[in-house]
């Protein structure tokens, strides 16, 4: 209850929750008292053990009341009033119990605190006979190291022994006795031990009798319990034969396998192995079983009645599993000692044909053992140990029936086994009732053991009494001999349970997770002699044994009594077992020695129990959901004081507690019970009640249903199809799986009341979601089955055995009305649990009443309930459209119906009214038109047509076109209008239409819409969506599958296409068509591989920029246009290592090479650079080869024809004509390289001979330097010129500016190309974003500002328009970036491995100047005002800094030498974005050429820096006053003597060095510059006094640097800045400096050493 409430009622309120009532047991007439003294403090929970109790109250307070003989001072006298218990005080108590004279707490921490008797060790403490205050205990695992507490949630206290449950859910337990499940002898057991025989499993509740215990285990998942197979695993054949004979059946399990013995792994959790010595545990059993069961009939007692023994035998469950299972027994050494100890146990010697038995069983493996472990195996094994078992019985019996049993008992129960779904899942099977599911895994020994010794005792083993069982509706009884069961019979059987297998819940683990688990076994351990433990004898057990018959029963709390048990299963039933001398089992059998139902009332429930040293409470739910109190058990008479054996016969109601409120829990001690009671205020109470008592009742109807209804329809053969099955079958597993929340629900309910009964934590409101995706589930499932006609289908077979059970069913489906069809009364069957969500919305309404309308929980509960209340409201409109889908599939014509129909279809509206019809349609045709949730269908007279909703589109037509009515609806296919016979039909479809779709598209169907109804009207479905769809008829698409974005019945956007022929397009799309990025793959089937094509698309056909790999291992990378290579491409073929190599980058036109080009043939080791036309070379070209040829001039047809120059390595030259590749054919001009020429007709091939008819000419000396150089000077005339080359590169650039021809368009649409062109890359590199950098990102962000230009140019705009252009060509993604990468990459394939020829310098140098040229054009296009070539940007007058001229000494006035930079040139503004990218092979080309040269001056170089630097300075007539005296080196000054060396001038050497560091001409300037002024600057601190340079004085030092600097290749560096340069520098300052250097550089090679 929350604070407000409780601070409104303060004085009230306290008393009105957990009120302690007590009354003497056994009689029913005295009033249950208020316990004297108490003070009125709200108790949680209450303990009570022979002589006295404790109390447990909210604060977490203990206080202890009635004998309490081991309290200091209390020794004699009984308390009355509760005392407190001040040693607890501050440790907040969570729970407490009291054994019989002992008592335990365990704290908010887990900790356990003892006191009260200790003289068996109960209190966990040695040597003291009481413990007079609480005293907490250690419990520690010692497995564990660190030794870690164990933390312990609840505790039980027998008579002499403790168990404690950890949060671990482990069982600890300490004492004495065998109760405790110990590994020992030696007791008393003072230091907390673990039960080792249950580590391992989940244990849910632990329950102490006097000298018993039980404990309540989650059972293992279904995987670890796997199915006997049914056939062999190695040779496929039966592992079971059934053989009819004339008057009985054999059926053999002795299936030998050709192949080998097969182990099957199905051993369950019960056996882990056995031993060669058999465990004493399975010894004792067998042994002294044998024995009692003797002393029952053989000695003079009168036999029990007839069906008890009966029970004892069919519930009989084996011993021989705790035998085999618990690997902790101890083993005896030998036969000796089992028979001793065995001896010892029972008090009678053993007579021999015990010994007997003995002896064979410890020789034979468990005979259950064998069955799981090798039912394949050979049919020896299983046939002798059957029969060493018969002679061992042969004794008690008769051999006849013994034999009976070997041939049919065992097997029947095998086959039995066999069809078994879960073990433990087997019920009635045939018309007669009798015991449920527990015999499934009895130890066969024993049961012919015992059959066999009461065989002529009893004539039947059937138990004559009604058994609620959760089994198969009937089951097959054993009648003494097994002759009249046929084959058939048995067949029978078996199909029923192969069906039942859909019905095994399929337990969700979240539902077990979050609410008490429903699959739980009991396990039993210590005194037996009154047969409390449930095993169906009265022997102890040292260790836990699993009670087998209450295996899926459902058990879900224990309580154990003096010398009985009782278990509460969440059907609300009781099962009692042990001692029933007053008849505290609530049945009126004799002691039973297994679990037996308890009759405690007629119809209602069992929610709580308590059992008491000879009496048990039962808790039921009453009329008005308030509890009643069932008492049973012995009875104080009024004459005779002394107990005697008067018993009440059946459980009676205690009326008086009834009277007392809501009863929440009842404890039971010895002569005293005790009942908490709340008070209903504000009808808080009675809701919970009613929730908790409404939700059993409903689990028990849902169960019954389940076993009544479901599972036998499941057993039917005559189903109908396949998929009806299924459908049955899958709505059967959810119905389980609904049903089994339902039961863990109510037994969470059922908790819930025992504690603070707090409304948050109710699990309907916790795990709603768990609640409502459940009933969803279900619901859906039930309805696809009705749409199927499921139940009309099931209302024939089923009508033989559910005609008989009419009134149940009615009765089930709470129908009152006569003579109601069978398929009505399952429809409202099976859609009950609907009804349900309403009860559930109205109680937590109720609940939500109790609250302020402030608090939280009024408004959490108030949430909930119209959760609930809405989704009931939703699954019953789902179930009206389901039923208006079955009427109208029972009216439609038949063919088609069982091609449209489908589980999850349903009808919307239809137009058999001719409401709807189509436009331009024949007269006599009929056009029917059907809208389903998932299709649109047009049926004709014989055929229809499916139109899938999710692609399809409808419009209205405007009225003024003459479409009155007209609805346009459009298919990826079809295009067709529907006219409506009335506005209103037109709305109604419209709008039916829109919704279907929008819901089609949402795909939500199955989720209650949010808000208070669904018929909220909502927007028009999109006209962009996502969808699939197959293409049935465009001849392009035909079967292809399209699975992406639409608009307006086209694909468009991102999808997915895929041909019937392995074809796949995946990319954008456009009205239909492939637009825009895609990847398009075509499968070669010679090469089994794949062509793939990566890249643009327009209009359907490939265009723009791609990547191509052929399946033949050639990649295409370039522009492509209608599906051909049109444009600048790359064409690689081969790898290196591959037949024939080659790489060709150049032009294309419609798929040919056409234009200028570059082919690499890297087999041959040739380049060639030239025109191509149509595949062929053809037109002027050049050929260079790895062996230093060089070739230039005409080709036709591949071929070098016509005129050409053929240049050697050797400077050999021809010019002249040719007729094939190297071949000479016709008039030319041969020139030796000494300058010697022939002129006249040449034939033959270059290298192998040439035949000359002409003149030879020997030049005169003098002429000779002016002519020698003649043919080199004419290189390149007959090359392509440099402005043709890679036109093609510069039109797409253009193109992609949007201009048709460079330099015509407009501007502006030229900058919204470039915005788009980058958006778009930036949108798709998005998706990866592994392909963009950060810096990268930042420069595309950078580029979307345009430079602005208003007003005049002034420099700082030419400096912005730079940094614009080097961000530009940083990014591929900009029209001028991917214009630089790509003429880089040319460039480079061009120049780089056999193209670094050094006659192709001038070639490549031409080519630079070109692409400054070209690219010029453009910037000028994009930036208007930028002055043209060479034109002088004026300067404002501050930006003037004059200066000293360097060499004049005059102030510079800037009229004659223009500073570089402010003079726009191609070069000054593209060089450094260009050149930094050529360098590599450009530079290599001067390396190359200038080798000779630089080869000599390296050489002096080299030479000339051997000397120190006074004697070079001097040998280079440097004059004395610049020579200098001190330098600083690290800072120190230093006298400069004769052998130092390179420490003058170092400033100015260093910085000289740094022009191999500079790639472009200005920079390399500057670098110049740079040095003079250092040696100026180094001059100026020798001389101390201002002075002008002359160029004599000048010359000698810089040379002096220039030696000094030692550049390897400074002839290249002077060549390419030569070639380079702005030619308005070289009459600057920086030209004369250059001049300088050049002049420098000649010096040193000709530089005489003398």
């Amino acid at each position: 209850m929350d604070q407000q409430e409780r601070s409104s009622v303060e004085a009230e309120g306290a008393k009105e929750r957990g009120l302690v009532h007590i009354w003497q047991a056994g009689s029913c007439s005295v009033t249950p008292e208020r316990l004297p003294g108490w003070s009125g403090k709200t108790v949680l929970q209450a303990a009570l053990g022979i002589n006295h109790g404790l109390l447990l109250t909210e604060g977490g307070e203990v206080y202890s009341f009635g004998k309490l003989p081991w309290r200091v001072g209390l020794e004699e006298t009984c308390t009355k009033s509760p005392i407190l218990e001040n040693a607890l005080i501050g440790q907040h108590v969570t729970t407490v119990a009291a054994g019989s004279y002992h008592n335990g707490a365990v704290t908010e921490s887990g900790v356990v605190y003892m006191w009260g008797n200790n003289s068996a060790g109960q209190c966990a403490v040695a040597n003291q006979p009481y413990l007079r205050e609480p005293n907490p205990i250690s419990i520690s695992d010692s497995e564990t190291s660190p030794l870690l507490s164990v933390r312990i949630l609840q505790l039980a206290c027998g008579e002499e022994h403790t168990l404690a449950l950890s949060l671990s859910r482990e069982i600890w337990a300490w004492g004495s006795g065998c109760q405790l499940g110990l590994i020992t002898t030696t007791f008393p057991v003072t230091k907390p031990q673990k039960v080792e025989h249950l580590a391992g499993r989940i244990v849910l509740q632990v329950a102490c009798g006097a000298y018993h215990s039980l404990a309540l285990v989650q059972c293992l998942p279904a995987q670890d319990m796997k199915p006997i197979p049914e056939r062999c695993n190695h040779c496929s054949q039966l592992l079971i034969t059934m053989t009819d004979k004339e008057d009985h059946v054999i059926i053999s399990d002795s299936h030998c396998c050709p192949l080998g013995v097969a182990l099957a792994d199905s051993q369950s959790e019960n056996h882990v192995s056995c031993s060669s010595l058999e465990t004493l545990e399975g010894k004792s059993a067998t042994g002294s079983q044998s024995e009692d069961c003797q002393k029952t009939f053989g000695e003079d007692e009168p036999a029990a009645s007839e069906s008890e023994v009966t029970s004892v035998l069919s519930n009989n469950d084996g011993q021989e599993d705790s035998g085999i299972s618990s690997p902790g027994n101890v083993l005896f050494p030998d036969k000796k000692a089992v028979k001793e100890y065995l001896e010892n146990l029972s008090d009678h010697p053993l007579n021999d044909s015990q010994e007997k038995s003995i002896s064979t069983e410890l020789e034979q493996p468990s005979r259950e053992e064998e069955l799981t472990a090798c039912l394949p195996g050979p049919p020896g094994v299983s046939t002798s140990a059957l029969n060493s078992l018969v002679v061992s019985c042969a004794s008690a019996v008769g051999v006849r029936v013994a034999a009976t049993y070997e041939a049919g008992a065992l097997s029947l129960k095998k086959v039995m086994n066999f069809y078994g779904t879960t073990p433990g899942e087997l019920g009635s099977q045939t018309g007669s009732p009798s015991p449920g599911p527990e015999g499934l895994k009895d130890t066969r020994e024993e049961q012919v053991k015992l059959e066999s010794m009461q065989g002529k005792k009893s004539s039947s083993l059937v138990d004559i009494r009604e058994e609620e069982s959760e089994g198969v509706s009937r089951r097959l009884s054993l009648p003494g001999l097994l002759s009249q069961v046929s084959p058939r019979l048995l067949r029978k059987v078996g199909r029923a349970k192969m069906r039942t297998v859909a019905l095994t819940p399929t337990y969700s683990g979240e539902a077990d997770a979050l609410l008490p688990s429903l699959r739980t076994e009991v396990w039993s351990w210590g005194k037996g002699k009154e047969g409390q433990l449930g095993h169906g004898d009265v022997l102890p057990r040292l260790q836990p044994l699993c009670v087998k018959s209450l295996d899926s029963k459902e058990v879900i709390q224990l309580s154990a009594g003096g010398h009985h048990s009782l278990a509460l299963t969440a059907k609300s039933q009781v099962y009692s077992w042990g001692s029933n001398t007053f008849g505290q089992l609530g049945h009126l059998n004799s002691p039973t020695t297994v679990p037996r139902l308890a009759k405690v009332c007629d119809d209602s429930g069992v929610w709580s129990t308590a059992a008491g040293p000879d009496y048990s409470l039962f808790l039921v739910d009453g009329e008005d959901f308030q509890p009643g109190l069932y008492y049973s058990g012995r009875e104080e008479t009024k004459e005779n004081n002394s107990p005697g054996n008067n018993c009440t016969k059946s459980p009676t109601l205690l009326l008086a507690c009834s009277k007392l409120g809501y009863i929440s829990s009842v404890t039971a001690g010895g002569d005293d019970c005790l009942a908490l009671v709340d008070r209903n205020i504000m009808g808080y109470i009675a809701s919970l009640h009613e929730l908790a008592s409404t939700e059993r009742r409903f689990y028990c109807k849902l169960s019954e249903i389940k076993s009544q209804v479901l599972r036998p329809l499941l057993g039917l053969d005559n189903l109908g199809t396949a998929t009806t099955v299924q459908q049955l079958q899958d709505m059967a597993s959810r119905f389980s799986k609904l049903c089994y929340l339902i039961g863990q629900h109510g037994a969470s309910l059922s908790s819930f009341l025992h504690g603070i009964k707090e409304a948050k934590s109710l699990a309907i409101l916790k795990h709603s979601s768990l609640f409502l995706d459940s009933y969803t589930e279900y619901c859906t499932s039930v309805t696809n089955f009705l749409v199927m006609g499921g139940f009309m289908l099931l209302a024939k077979p089923a009508i033989d055995f559910l005609g008989k059970k009419q009134e149940l069913l009615q009765d089930l489906a709470e129908m009152k009305e006569e003579n109601i069809q069978l398929v009505e009364v399952l429809n409202t069957l099976f859609f009950l649990p609907v009804r349900r969500l309403h009860n559930y919305a109205r109680v937590l309404l109720k609940l939500a009443t109790c609250f302020e309308v402030t608090s939280p929980e009024y408004q959490k509960l108030q949430d909930s309930s119209s959760c609930y209340e809405t989704l009931a409201v939703h699954l019953n409109r789902k179930r009206k459209e389901a039923e208006y889908t079955l009427s109208f599939w029972k009216t439609f014509p038949g063919k088609m119906t069982d091609s449209l129909r489908r589980p999850e279809r349903r009808l919307i509206c239809e137009s058999s009214n001719r409401g709807l019809s189509l436009q331009h349609s024949g007269r006599f045709s009929v056009n029917w038109f059907i809208l389903f949730n998932d299709a649109l269908v047009h049926a004709q007279f014989s055929t229809h047509h499916i139109f899938p909703l999710s692609t399809l589109w409808v419009e209205a037509l405007s009225e003024e076109a003459g479409n009155v009515n007209g609805l346009k609806v459009t298919t990826p296919e079809e295009h067709f209008i529907l006219l409506s016979s009335t506005p209103q039909e037109k709305t109604k479809w419209l709008r039916a239409i829109s919704q279907a779709v929008d819901q089609a598209l949402r795909g939500t169907s199955d989720l209650p819409p949010y808000g208070s109804g669904g018929n909220i009207q909502r927007q028009e479905p999109p006209i962009s969506r996502s969808a699939k769809y197959t293409f049935y008829k465009d001849p392009r698409l035909k079967d292809a599958t399209y699975d992406g974005r639409w608009l307006s019945g086209k694909p468009h956007g991102r999808g997915i296409l895929r041909w019937a022929d392995g074809r796949m397009y995946s990319g954008m799309f456009r009205n239909g068509l492939e637009d825009g990025y895609g990847e398009y793959k075509i499968p070669n089937k010679a090469l089994t591989k794949d062509d793939h094509y990566v890249g643009y698309w327009k209009e359907g056909k490939m265009c723009g920029q791609g990547v191509y790999s052929y399946a033949t291992g050639e990649v295409y990378e370039g522009c492509f246009q209608d599906n051909m290579r049109h444009g600048h491409g790359l064409l690689r073929s081969g790898k290196l290592t591959s037949s024939s190599p080659s790489m060709f980058i150049g032009q294309w036109v419609m798929d040919k090479k056409t234009g200028y080009g570059v082919f690499d043939d890297i087999t041959r080791g040739e380049k060639y650079m030239g025109t191509w036309q149509d595949d062929l070379c053809q037109g002027n070209g050049v050929v260079v080869t790895q062996f230093g040829l060089y070739y230039e001039g005409a080709f036709s047809n591949n071929k070098m024809m016509g005129t050409g120059i053929l240049l050697s390595e050797d400077d050999t030259v021809y010019e002249g004509e040719f007729s094939d590749d190297w071949t000479l054919s016709g008039k030319g001009t041969l020139t030796l390289p000494n300058g010697d020429y022939i002129e006249g007709l040449f034939s033959g091939e270059w290298g192998s001979g040439i035949k000359i008819a002409g003149t030879y000419f020997k030049p005169s000396l003098y002429d000779s330097e002016k002519d020698r150089p003649k043919a080199l000077r004419k290189l390149g005339i007959l090359a392509v010129p440099a402005d043709e080359k890679w036109k093609a590169v510069f039109e797409e650039c253009w193109h992609q500016l949007g201009c048709e021809n460079p330099g015509q368009g407009d501007r502006w649409k030229a900058w919204d190309s470039i915005a788009v062109a980058l958006t778009t890359n930036r949108r798709q590199h998005k998706d990866s974003p592994e392909l963009l950098s950060r810096s990268h990102t930042q420069t595309l962000e950078s580029l979307e500002f345009i430079p602005q230009h208003v007003g005049a140019f002034t420099l700082e705009k030419y400096e912005n328009i730079k940094k614009y252009l080097i961000k530009a060509c940083d990014t591929p993604l900009h029209p001028l970036g991917r214009l630089v990468e790509t003429l880089v990459a040319v460039y480079r394939m061009t120049y780089v491995g056999v193209g670094a020829n050094r006659r192709l310098l001038q070639e490549a140098v031409r080519e630079i100047k070109s692409y400054l040229k070209r690219i010029f054009q453009l910037i000028r296009f994009l930036f208007p005002d930028l002055p043209e070539e060479g034109s002088t940007i004026p300067l404002l007058v501050t930006e003037t800094k004059r200066r000293k001229s360097f060499c004049s000494g005059k102030m510079d006035s800037r009229s004659e030498s223009p500073e570089p930079g402010y003079v726009v040139t191609s070069s000054g503004l593209l060089l450094p974005v260009l050149l930094p990218r050529l360098y590599p092979p450009l530079f290599m080309l001067y390396a190359l050429d200038n080798e000779r040269e630089e080869d000599i001056y390296w050489e002096c170089v080299l030479r000339l820096n051997k000397q120190s630097d006074t004697a070079l300075l001097s040998f280079l007539g440097v004059q004395l006053k610049f020579w200098p005296v001190t330098v600083s080196i690290l800072g120190e000054s230093k006298k400069v003597i004769p052998n130092t060396k390179d420490v003058c001038f170092a400033s100015a050497v260093e910085c000289l060095q740094q022009i191999s560091t500079t790639f472009t001409p200005s920079d390399k300037l500057k670098v110049i510059q740079q040095t003079f002024e250092e040696i100026s600057q180094s001059v100026l601190e020798t001389l101390q006094e201002d002075f002008l340079w002359s160029m004599d004085d000048l010359f000698p030092v810089f040379l002096y640097v220039v030696l000094r600097a030692r550049i390897r290749n400074l002839g290249s560096e002077v060549h390419l800045i030569e070639d380079l340069m702005d030619p308005y520098l070289q009459h600057g300052e920086q030209g004369i400096m250059f001049t300088t250097l050049k002049a420098c550089y000649y010096q040193i090679q000709h530089e005489k050493l003398t």
